[in-house]
């Protein structure tokens, strides 16, 4: 029996690294709490109180699997399979765009409109529109006989969305807030590795805590807020990455709302804020919190 069920994939079974933070300070709240793996069919989900996607990191290849699981979930899913349905699918840039600034975003179903799409931007980034961790991102740089010059082979398959490069990457980074509970609760910045504009730390990345700055926090309370309406739900958590572009506008490059790490391992504090807003939802829920 578990109140909270944490859910990651097969490969991390344990979940995101230190997720022992979050069981630790669900237990503190006399909530007991467990890892479990989305596709495990030895998993009682009914009797869960509460279920919480995070480090459910093989959906890329698995997503309509993935949202058949979260649809069929007989206990509470936060945030749930309709918001997972849209944050899973790139193309919700697009549409976020009209409430907030995003990174120009363009999306892309057919092969034949890659091309056009990619010399739109002088240096082009091209993503898979369900993908994570980086992977499937090819940068095309204008250039056509150079090294990231215009060959669409090296794509994976579609559909895509399509983006310019944003320069800032390489030297600002990309901010992260974490807003959990409705409230922007702690602030990272990322930078690639050198050579690279993927700030992932399996390509050479680093992620470092830093102070929470009005201007971030108030874009990322903005995004969560347009998402909000768009389901006329509460999202429950979210991070929202951003990247300042080349006029000096912070805009938004991702809002992760289905299952963004919560980089426990430099910002412990995080597993607080989720565990409270966990305690607070269960209580809403009626029952014991």
């Amino acid at each position: 029996m578990a109140d909270v069920l944490l859910v990651t994939c097969a490969d991390l079974p344990a979940g995101e690294q230190d997720g022992h933070l979050l069981v630790q300070d669900l237990a503190g709240r006399g909530l007991v709490a467990r890892w479990v793996a989305w596709d495990d069919a030895a998993v009682d989900w009914a009797a869960a109180r509460l279920v919480a996607a995070r480090s459910t990191w093989d959906y890329e290849v698995r997503r309509e699997e993935f949202l058949s699981w979260a649809r069929e979930l007989p206990a509470p899913l936060l945030n749930g399979v309709d918001v997972f349905a849209w944050n899973t699918d790139k193309a919700y840039l697009a549409a976020l765009a009209e409430h907030v600034p995003v990174v120009p975003t363009l999306v892309v179903e057919e092969q034949g409109e890659l091309g056009p799409a990619i010399t739109a931007f002088e240096r082009a980034v091209v993503k898979p529109r369900v993908g994570a961790g980086g992977r499937g991102v090819v940068l095309f740089d204008g250039e056509p006989d150079g090294p990231n010059g215009l060959d669409e082979s090296r794509l994976p398959s579609g559909p895509w969305v399509v983006q310019p490069l944003v320069g800032s990457v390489r030297t600002e980074g990309e901010t992260s807030v974490f807003v959990l509970g409705g409230e922007a609760v702690a602030q990272a910045r990322k930078l690639p590795a050198a050579g690279e504009i993927r700030v992932h730390e399996s390509y050479g990345g680093r992620t470092d805590a830093v102070l929470l700055t009005d201007e971030a926090r108030l874009l990322a309370l903005r995004a969560v807020e347009a998402a909000q309406r768009r389901f006329g739900a509460v999202l429950s958590y979210a991070r929202v990455d951003m990247m300042r572009l080349a006029d000096g506008t912070l805009a938004v490059s991702e809002l992760e709302a289905t299952e963004p790490g919560l980089y426990l391992e430099i910002l412990p504090g995080n597993a607080e804020a989720f565990g409270r807003m966990v305690e607070r939802t269960l209580g809403q829920l009626g029952g014991p919190a």
